[in-house]
This record gives C-alpha cells, sequence and structure tokens, in this order.
C-alpha cells in the first residue's frame, strides 16, 4: 500500500502534472474578474447615451480603456482555459480537437479585435464603413 499525502500529490501537480497550475490560473483570473466587472460596468454605464464624438473621446482617455482592455483580455484568458476543461469533460476524438481549436481562435480573436477598436480609438481615427 502506498500512501501518498495531499502535499506530495501537489508537488508532483496529479496525473497530467498541471492540475495545481490550472487551479490557480482559474483562481487568480476570477478574482480578477471580480474587481474588473463591476469598474467595467461603472465604464460603460458612463458611456451610454454618448453621441460618437464624445464616445470615442472617452474610450481614447487611459482610464476607460485601461478598464475595457483589462476586462476583455482577462475575461477571454479565463473563457479559453474554462472552455478547455469543459471541452475535455464532455467530447472525444477530433471533435474534441475541433471544439479546442475553435474556442482558442475565438478567444484570441475577440481579444484582438477589442484591442485594436480600443486602440483605434485611443489614436482618434474615425473609420466609416
Amino acid at each position: 500500500m502506498r500512501y501518498i499525502t495531499p502535499r506530495k500529490s501537489a508537488i508532483g501537480l496529479g496525473a497530467a502534472h498541471e492540475g495545481t497550475q490550472h487551479h490557480w490560473y482559474m483562481t487568480v483570473s476570477a478574482v480578477a474578474l471580480a474587481i474588473l466587472t463591476p469598474l467595467f460596468m461603472i465604464t460603460i454605464a458612463c458611456a451610454i447615451g454618448l453621441p460618437r464624438e464624445l464616445l470615442l473621446a472617452y474610450f481614447g482617455r487611459p482610464l476607460p480603456a485601461l478598464i475595457t482592455g483589462l476586462f476583455v483580455i482577462v475575461g477571454m484568458l479565463h473563457f479559453i482555459k474554462g472552455t478547455r476543461i469543459m471541452i475535455d469533460d464532455y467530447f472525444q476524438g477530433a471533435v474534441r480537437k475541433g471544439a479546442i481549436i475553435f474556442s482558442v481562435i475565438f478567444g484570441w480573436a475577440v481579444i484582438a479585435l477589442a484591442v485594436y477598436a480600443l486602440a483605434r480609438m485611443g489614436l482618434g481615427a474615425i473609420v466609416v464603413l
């Protein structure tokens, strides 16, 4: 009989050798989102109803852009890690691989588009579609 203490299991990082890191990452990002979500909601609430020019100027300021950027980046990285666990639990084979690839591409695409939009607003560029 082999007895492994909880400390020894944590040091070995479990069977997948990454469970402890994943748990801590999810915990830290969840706490960060608990702080960023109310700040983001306040930031968006202040922007509601502004005309386009004032909205571009508002998100061109550092604080609203920083809060929005951090919220999107931390939120989407949390999403990518969380969906990976869900996909591993419910899908198998090629469907699992495809779903993981889709969720990672989707998450990084949202981050890229949000950062690009904030950069354009920060630079004061007006894009007419």
